[in-house]
């Protein structure tokens, strides 16, 4: 597997790449770095669309879509949902009742906290749990209390500890239990995400391309955590953060430097750049093929 430090002999050609967002955007207090937005903007100007897929809700992706100025649609919820730069769904893929309801009861059983997103609002089982108000700072958002109600139409499910141990039962215990229907994987060592089987990062690639136009194999993915190795399986050229496990680095065709290192700019400069369309041209407006 190729380090941060050399560039690939032989790679696709990149006409889009898609980021995950903690993690690898952002640095460890979750900032943008001006180098960072500076290697966003010489990506756009080589001809090279950009866009993001995170398991955040659409209105915490928005600060974001707005600072780096991304026209293209933009995957939230691991790929749950897909929006417009203005915050417009073009495809939802929300959990069905019966498995959201199979899944809180599971979450709750290994005693995580149990949080819940719709479309553009975030529940919380334990007002004063885990993680809870830090991810109100970071994501601006105001958490409501869970209800059952809500079950019936929900994009994503969170269990929530620092027992890292215990969150990966849990994992392997819905993994088992659900019977395929759903998506399990972890954004974060102490977050287990779980959405409808089908919204997934290499489901949001596939996505996303037929969306821009654009062949998967010409895509480029960069990530940091296993939710991102979908992604990675995806695409024609995938990127692992420095500050990612062995397990997400072993799948990943190249590794750049950490999040605390501004290993994404180094890796748009030494991996993406390089592969600019040949002549490159302004890219074409997308639009919502029919069916989408």
């Amino acid at each position: 597997m190729s380090q941060s430090h050399q560039i690939p002999d032989l790679q696709p050609e990149v006409r889009l790449v898609v980021s995950d967002v903690d993690g690898t955007l952002l640095d460890e207090q979750k900032q943008l770095s001006p180098r960072s937005v500076e290697a966003v903007f010489k990506v756009r100007q080589a001809g090279i669309r950009f866009t993001l897929v995170s398991a955040r809700p659409p209105v915490a992706a928005k600060p974001l879509i707005d600072q780096l100025a991304i026209i293209e649609p933009v995957a939230c919820f691991n790929g749950g949902l897909i929006v417009s730069p203005r915050l417009e769904a073009i495809r939802r893929r929300p959990l069905n009742p019966d498995d959201a309801r199979l899944v809180s009861a599971v979450i709750l059983e290994h005693s995580l906290g149990l949080w819940a997103y719709t479309e553009r609002d975030w529940y919380v089982a334990d007002l004063n749990g885990a993680h809870v108000a830090s991810h109100r700072l970071h994501a601006g958002l105001t958490p409501l209390p869970f209800t059952e109600a809500i079950l019936h139409s929900v994009d994503k499910l969170v269990g929530v500890s620092d027992d890292f141990n215990l969150v990966s039962q849990c994992e392997r215990d819905l993994r088992t239990r659900s019977n395929t229907h759903i998506s399990a994987t972890r954004s974060a060592d102490f977050y287990l995400d779980v959405t409808h089987y089908d919204a997934n990062k290499g489901n949001a690639i596939l996505s996303l391309a037929k969306l821009l136009g654009v062949d998967a194999a010409n895509i480029a993915t960069i990530g940091d955590m296993p939710t991102d190795v979908l992604m990675f399986r995806r695409s024609g050229l995938s990127i692992a953060m420095g500050n990612a496990s062995r397990e997400v680095k072993s799948a990943a065709q190249f590794v750049t430097s950490s999040n605390q290192e501004d290993g994404f700019s180094l890796a748009m400069e030494r991996f993406i750049l390089p592969s600019a369309p040949r002549g490159a041209e302004e890219t074409a407006p997308w639009i919502v093929p029919s069916g989408s």
